[in-house]
């Protein structure tokens, strides 16, 4: 087995069982897709038509407010997905932009695919529905921590949520992230609020 395939094998595991004949199937349709650091692969306003598993590497989503300021929603680590996911089950223009932080190896996931998979796994519309719900509670969270958690308990749940995330992502997208200034970023990497 490919190893790069290996991952996206145990995260579909993680919500269903799937055969190998089903597997197979699914392998032979995975792209995989290199992307530079830096690199922009989707900006607001176009339509979203692939979702992208990280394989290795690190993407952002972000959009760009009415002040011209960069707003960074989400990081995508390993094993996680990046997409504008209303943007590409509804065929409407995107909100977000995807960029990666590092040289970043994806698999791709087109709109076609992914009703291939629903369609032809013997629990496609299950794995759909959990990675839907998965997806649906990250983003709750996120807008949740904005009004209930002051910005060192932002901090720390970043913190948990994305390990090592202060050495591999520059501090503007982590203060971005958390709502906050770079100089509040630095206060609370102190210990100082």
């Amino acid at each position: 087995m490919n190893s790069e395939f290996k991952s996206i094998r145990e995260l579909i595991l993680h919500y269903i069982d799937i055969s190998d004949l089903e597997w197979e199937q699914c392998k032979s349709m995975f792209n995989l897709k290199r992307i530079k650091k830096k690199e922009i692969i989707l900006s607001q306003g176009e339509i979203c038509r692939e979702i992208y598993f990280v394989v290795k590497g690190i993407m952002r989503i972000y959009f760009i407010d009415e002040n011209t300021d960069e707003k960074t929603f989400h990081f995508s680590l390993e094993n996680t997905f990046a997409t504008d996911y209303q943007s590409f089950l509804k065929e409407t223009s995107a909100d977000f932009y995807i960029q990666a932080l590092e040289n970043t190896t994806v698999i791709v996931i087109t709109f076609e695919m992914l009703h291939f998979l629903y369609k032809n796994l013997r629990y496609g519309e299950k794995l759909g529905r959990l990675i839907a719900e998965d997806y649906f509670f990250l983003m709750n969270y996120k807008i949740k921590g904005f009004y209930t958690q002051t910005p060192i308990q932002r901090y720390n749940s970043m913190n948990i949520t994305y390990p090592k995330i202060l050495i591999r992502v520059p501090q503007h997208y982590i203060a971005s992230y958390l709502n906050i200034s770079p100089v509040h970023l630095s206060r609370l990497k102190q210990g100082i609020e």
